[in-house]
């Protein structure tokens, strides 16, 4: 069975959405009743056949022990294949595969056949561009979901996930976000103590992602635009966001959930690129420093890098009136002479949250209580976006102003053909649009 309507070639982000709406419709039939503790099995369909999706495949296939991988979509038949390979290579979960070949899909509508497969559960890890495209159509298909962050690039993306969570919390349909840390039992703890006021009230907040490059695939010959394109998707700010949204988010979010993911009233930056300034690494930015200010007068100090040969720091610290935490090593210091560290998590923070998510995604399925973090995920994916507003255009930007943005950075047409790329941000020059 196919949808009713499907994105003709060089389909626009417009007529994305619009057939995924019609797909609604034909996919009525597969909607799932909601399943209760007990032998039914659950079918999972991964959307997005990168290294994380196959990850998140993975665990989803650990998390029940009544589950079953049936479907898979990417652009590229190639990655489909290749993450199959690597599934079937774990021997724990070899018995959970069944991707018949005619549940294969690839293309840019596959994610629409792969919904009208008859899955339950749709993985959706593709790069974050399409999250919005992909997280409308998987909620009015009525399937529960897990979403990788970011779950957006620009904000009227956001705006539309925020409603899509909406409609699925009123379907009583899952959507567990990939900011794993949310799932971490020493970052619970940790969190659990900032807020009962073990630090005193927050005062400020510094966090570092500062890391070296990361991959990049080289242009073969005959490679068109588009696809040189989302084969690097990390290096295009319409397809990853930039790495502020794509990989820094994860240090905002634990910032957002310090403050019971309020959000700031506005911000300022300073961003640049100054070593990864060669083709390959298309557009972006390999350098932010960003300053976020809080109604109560909270500053939160942020920095994040790529950049080969340098120091890698992936800290977090939180200041309060009587103490400081630092996140990442669950300790607390109380301001008093001769204050020593205070270890304040043991034996739970070496744990897997990647698979904690899964576990209580299905867990929660089964107990007909699923889980919606719709509210906190689409925040802090807006909070990352603001914070790269502020260093394109070097300007403060309010949060009305980043979340009400009419920047929309699709590409006027979903083929395979030329895409330029877009130019380098000019702090000055560029304009917040």
């Amino acid at each position: 069975m196919t949808p009713s309507r499907q994105p003709r070639a060089g389909a626009s982000r417009r007529e994305f959405l619009a057939a995924g709406a019609a797909s609604a419709a034909v996919l009525s039939g597969f909607v799932p009743a909601v399943h209760a503790a007990g032998s039914d099995t659950l079918k999972i369909g991964l959307v997005g056949c990168g290294g994380r999706g196959t990850g998140a495949a993975t665990q989803a296939l650990h998390a029940d022990p009544n589950v079953r991988l049936i479907a898979m979509a990417d652009i590229f038949p190639d990655q489909i294949e290749t993450s199959l390979g690597h599934l079937k290579a774990d021997g724990d979960i070899f018995n959970k595969i069944d991707v018949k070949e005619e549940f294969r899909f690839s293309g840019f509508d596959a994610y629409q056949r792969l919904l009208a497969s008859g899955v339950d559960v749709v993985l959706l890890a593709t790069p974050p561009h399409f999250r919005p495209i992909h997280l409308k159509a998987a909620v009015e298909a009525g399937k529960h979901i897990f979403c990788e962050k970011p779950v957006a690039v620009d904000a009227p993306g956001v705006r539309a996930v925020m409603e899509v969570c909406r409609e699925a919390k009123k379907k009583n349909l899952a959507v567990v976000s990939g900011l794993c840390w949310r799932y971490h039992h020493g970052k619970r703890e940790t969190m659990k103590r900032v807020h009962g006021g073990e630090i005193g009230e927050i005062v400020a907040m510094h966090t570092n992602y500062n890391v070296h490059g990361l991959w990049h695939k080289d242009r073969k010959p005959g490679m068109s635009d588009m696809e040189w394109q989302i084969r690097n998707w990390l290096y295009f700010t319409w397809l990853s966001g930039d790495h502020i949204v794509e990989q820094h988010i994860h240090s905002l979010d634990k910032m957002a959930w310090a403050m019971h993911d309020e959000p700031p009233v506005k911000a300022f930056g300073h961003g640049g690129r100054q070593s990864r300034i060669a083709p390959e690494f298309g557009h972006i930015f390999d350098h932010h420093a960003v300053c976020f200010e809080y109604a109560n007068g909270v500053k939160l100090f942020s920095y994040c890098r790529q950049q080969d040969g340098t120091v890698n720091d992936v800290t977090d610290y939180i200041m309060g009136t009587t103490g400081t935490c630092d996140v990442m090593k669950h300790t607390i210091t109380h301001r008093s002479p001769g204050a020593t560290p205070k270890r304040i998590v043991s034996g739970k923070d070496r744990d897997d949250m990647y698979q904690n998510e899964h576990d209580e995604l299905f867990a929660s399925i089964r107990a007909g209580n699923p889980i919606n973090n719709g509210e906190w995920m689409t925040k802090s994916t807006m909070l990352a976006i603001m914070g790269r507003m502020a260093t394109y255009t070097g300007q403060i930007i309010t949060w009305d102003q980043a979340l009400n943005s009419k920047e929309d950075l699709s590409p006027k047409k979903y083929e395979f053909g030329d895409l330029p790329v877009a130019a380098v941000a000019r702090p000055g020059i560029t304009k917040f649009i």
